[in-house]
C-alpha cells in the first residue's frame, strides 16, 4: 500500500492537484472503506488485486482533473456526508457561510410551534440547504425547487439519508414556475448559477479569473451560467421573489465576488425590501446578500 500510495501522489503532483496526499488517501480511504487515519498507519499491507485496479482507476480520473466529490460520488458537507453526482453542484464552504446567515436570522420554531417556519430553498441541486434547514429547524416546512429533475433525485435520496424527506417538498420546475400562487415563505434562499458567461467559456489557466479544470470542465452548466454578466438568474429571481416573500421575510442569496455592487443594485431596485446588506465569508470576499421584505403597518 505504501508504493501505491506514493506513486498516486507522484501522478496527483504532476497533474497540478493541490493537497495531493490529502486526496489519495481520501481515494485509497473509500475503496478500502476505512478511516482516512487508518490508510495513512497502513505501511506495507497489502490490498486485494481488485482494490489496486478501482484506485488505480480513481487516480486516472483525477488526473484527468475529475473532482474528488465525484469519484467517489460523496462531499461532507455540515459535518454530514451528502451524495453528489455530476447533475448537481459539488457543495462549498462558501454554501456553509450563506445557511449560517439564514439560520443566525430564522426565528427558533420552539419559539413559535403554531407557526412553523416556512422555507424556500430555489434551486436546490443536492438538497444541502433545504435538508440542513430542515435538520436545524426541526419544525419548519421547507420548498425546494429544481430546474432539473435530475438533480432532485440526488436531492430526494440525501433527505431520506438525512430523515427529513417528509418535511421538504421537492418540486421539478424554472424558480417559481411551479409555486401555488397564494403560497407565503418566512424565508428564501438561493445559491443561484453567478458565473459570467465569459468566464465559462476561458479556458484554463487563459486569465486569472478562468475556472480551474474541476469547475469548468465537470460541474453542470445548468448550475453555473449566470449569463454574459453572471447576474441574469439574480435579476429573475428579484423580479418574482416578492409574491412569495411574507412582509417581514428574509432573503438570502450567495453572489459572486465580484457582484457586491450589482446585486445590491438588483435588489434595492426592486422597491420592496429593506435591512439589504452584504457580508464578506471567511476568506474576505463578498458572498451572501441578505434583504427583509419590507412589513406593512409595522407588523408581519
Amino acid at each position: 500500500m505504501k508504493t501505491a500510495f506514493a506513486n498516486a501522489v507522484q501522478r496527483l503532483k504532476q497533474a497540478g492537484i493541490p493537497a495531493p496526499e490529502l486526496e489519495v488517501s481520501l481515494l485509497l480511504a473509500h475503496i478500502l472503506n476505512m478511516g482516512r487515519t487508518t490508510v495513512l498507519l497502513a505501511g506495507e499491507k497489502n490490498i486485494a488485486e481488485a482494490q489496486h485496479a478501482a484506485f488505480e482507476k480513481y487516480i486516472s480520473r483525477r488526473v484527468a482533473r475529475e473532482p474528488l466529490a465525484y469519484i467517489i460520488a460523496e462531499k461532507e458537507f455540515w459535518s454530514r456526508t451528502f451524495k453528489v453526482s455530476k447533475d448537481v453542484l459539488i457543495p462549498r464552504p462558501e454554501t456553509e457561510f450563506l445557511l449560517e446567515k439564514a439560520l443566525a436570522a430564522c426565528k427558533s420554531p420552539a419559539e413559535n410551534p403554531e407557526q412553523p417556519c416556512k422555507i424556500l430553498d430555489l434551486g436546490t441541486g443536492s438538497g444541502v440547504i433545504a435538508i440542513i434547514m430542515a435538520l436545524e429547524l426541526p419544525a419548519a416546512k421547507v420548498t425546494a425547487i429544481d430546474y432539473s429533475y435530475k438533480a432532485l433525485k440526488i436531492a430526494r435520496y440525501n433527505a431520506k439519508k438525512h430523515k427529513v424527506a417528509d418535511r421538504i417538498d421537492f418540486v421539478n420546475c424554472d424558480w417559481f414556475a411551479g409555486i401555488a400562487a397564494d403560497a407565503e415563505f418566512d424565508a428564501v434562499i438561493s445559491n443561484p448559477p453567478y458565473i459570467a458567461r465569459e468566464v465559462l467559456a476561458k479556458p484554463f489557466g487563459m486569465s486569472s479569473a478562468s475556472l480551474q479544470p474541476e469547475v469548468g470542465d465537470f460541474e453542470p452548466g445548468l448550475a453555473l451560467d449566470g449569463g454574459e454578466r453572471g447576474t441574469r438568474e439574480i435579476s429573475r429571481i428579484a423580479a418574482e421573489l416578492d409574491k412569495v416573500l411574507k412582509p417581514g421575510g428574509w432573503f438570502f442569496m450567495e453572489i459572486g465576488a465580484d457582484q457586491k455592487k450589482e446585486a445590491f443594485d438588483i435588489i434595492t431596485n426592486a422597491s420592496a425590501y429593506d435591512s439589504i446588506e452584504i457580508f464578506d465569508d471567511y476568506a474576505g470576499l463578498p458572498r451572501v446578500l441578505q434583504a427583509r421584505k419590507v412589513m406593512v403597518n409595522g407588523c408581519c
